[in-house]
């Protein structure tokens, strides 16, 4: 940290670093030019209501650093000022140019949002937290992301996490300028989601009467559960636009269903009786394929979750649906009959027939101006394009959907999957019972379009995802510990376009960490005395 002296002050005085995590696109730096002064006397100039929300929130980060709040003005002072704005063009809405002189910095992004991601590369060049000036020296950083679609997945559905700390991982993404929070919220193991006129979704499914031990299959008989009001869910995804991040709620169907089954016996293939699974893993009882009730039940769902959530993107799961029951279930075989499907040698009438369940909520959303995205399962029974598959067993599912012309998200299991151990030490925390360990360096390693791709097939990768699944992690301090700092990795990896350097990531992720410290993060602060070296494989 540069530390100079300051007469007249008891604040030290810092200069910022503009090669932060993510690293901007174009730093340019005039170092005969005089540097502009952070201190008490700057005011943030924010003249609309959007760019309001990023002055308050970017006061807040920095009083959390250097240990004064700015003052909010409409007007901007004749020195002394960052001002933001939204005035630059550029193709890409995530674009932002910062310029800095002596007597002001002003940050303009293409839109608010934008305006937002420069407002985190100044909050990241602060070199710390004390009580400080900061010297931001003369220049100009022009950047843009590589990505549009740059997502984190928080699953709440396995552990319940109370929405303050849904908040807190809202914050702690933000952070790494990621723009989308896949939230995972049905699961054999528990519904968290309220549903209006269907009471016994939240009563009965968001209730189980024990959780397994670790990794045996022996329960706790702990009662177990937690749900989120629709003014909850509206609250935190309030809470996320402000900080310019879509949520994207997921309902995963038509397997993964076993609370919705122990609320409904009746959208079963067999009439239960079910319970809400106290152990991990894949349940053979699913929704009933059969069923006209199952198709009012998913419609009425997704009604509900298109009126709570306003992206783009529902994600439909479409993951892990074992066919057993459907093949035993005369209503399952006879809605096959009727819709004339037939096993051939790309995949069998059972997979056909999940992807006619899909197909009607995709088709229901489409009527709402949404779009599915689902699992890379999805493709076996066939999918119309319209549905942006995600690929996670490996990025086979992912280069398949791009060439068959869907829109992709990459977020293979080896590579992006934050519930596997960080290091090849076996006492290393882990949430998943399988995969290898999956290092900060195997993160930053990941490049998700192949060599192969036409200029037209990459255009349909959208975008780069890590999953956190939570059956082996029973609090938020331990999400966490699984996210960081290999979120660090992912941001740079969904952001930035230039070539990887890991040893010049490393340390600008040693200064991130200066952050990590000040917001009380709890990451894995060993991979900094010895960082791992695994193999990428």
């Amino acid at each position: 940290m540069a530390v100079l002296a300051v007469s007249c002050s008891s604040r030290e005085l810092v200069e910022a670093d503009y090669a932060v995590v993510p690293l901007p696109e174009s730093i340019t730096v005039e170092p005969q030019a005089q540097a502009f002064r952070f201190g008490p006397d700057t005011r943030i100039v924010a003249s609309d209501s959007a760019q309001q929300v990023n002055a308050r929130l970017f006061a807040g980060y920095v009083k959390t650093l250097v240990g004064f709040e700015p003052e909010i003005v409409t007007v901007a002072p004749g020195k002394d000022f960052i001002r933001l704005g939204a005035d630059i063009v550029n193709g890409n809405s995530d674009a932002y140019v910062i310029t800095v002189n002596a007597d002001s910095i002003v940050v303009d992004g293409v839109t608010p949002a934008a305006t937002f991601y420069g407002l985190q590369t100044l909050r990241k060049a602060i070199p710390g937290a004390g009580n400080f000036e900061v010297l931001y020296p003369a220049g100009t950083i022009a950047d843009a992301p590589r990505f549009a679609y740059r997502g984190a997945h928080f699953d709440t559905a396995r552990h319940f996490f109370a929405p303050d700390s849904v908040k807190m991982f809202i914050d702690m993404i933000a952070l790494h300028n990621i723009n989308r929070m896949h939230w995972h919220l049905t699961e054999d193991q528990g519904w968290r989601l309220e549903i209006k006129g269907r009471p016994e979704l939240t009563e009965i499914g968001s209730k189980r009467a024990g959780t397994v031990i670790g990794h045996t299959q022996d329960s706790d008989s702990i009662p177990y559960g937690g749900y989120y009001t629709a003014d909850e869910v509206r609250d935190i995804v309030k809470y996320a636009a402000d900080r310019h991040i879509t949520v994207i709620p997921e309902i995963d169907l038509p397997g993964h269903m076993l609370a919705a089954l122990a609320s409904y016996p009746e959208l079963g293939c067999t009439g239960g009786p079910y319970e809400v699974w106290q152990r991990w893993g894949i349940s053979d009882d699913v929704l009933c394929a059969g069923n006209d009730s199952v198709y009012a039940f998913l419609d009425d769902v997704m009604d509900q979750v298109v009126e709570l959530f306003p992206s783009e993107y529902i994600h439909i799961g479409g993951d892990e649906c074992p066919k057993v029951r459907w093949t035993e279930c005369p209503k399952c075989q006879a809605k096959i009959k009727e819709l004339g499907l037939r096993t051939d040698e790309h995949s069998t009438a059972e997979q056909k027939l999940q992807s006619h369940v899909m197909k009607h909520v995709a088709d229901h959303l489409a009527a709402k101006g949404r779009k599915a995205i689902g699992w890379d399962e999805i493709l076996e029974g066939g999918v119309d394009t319209s549905t942006v598959i995600m690929s996670w067993r490996g990025t086979e599912g992912g280069i398949a959907a791009a060439k068959a012309g869907h829109d992709a998200i990459m977020t293979p299991n080896q590579f992006m999957y934050f519930d596997f151990r960080q290091s090849d030490d076996p006492s290393e925390p882990r949430a998943a019972t399988w995969g290898d360990p999956l290092t900060v360096e195997k993160v930053y390693s990941y490049e998700p379009i192949p060599d192969s791709f036409t200029p037209g097939e990459a255009a349909h990768i959208i975008g780069v995802q890590a999953n956190l699944w939570t059956e082996h992690i029973p609090n938020y301090r331990q999400a966490e510990y699984m996210e960081m700092p290999r979120v660090a990795a992912l941001a740079e990896v969904q952001w930035s376009k230039a070539p990887k350097d890991y040893d010049a990531f490393f340390e600008r992720l040693k200064r991130l960490t200066k952050i990590y410290d000040a917001e009380d993060y709890n990451y894995r602060k060993t991979y900094f005395v010895q960082p791992d070296s695994l193999a990428v494989k």
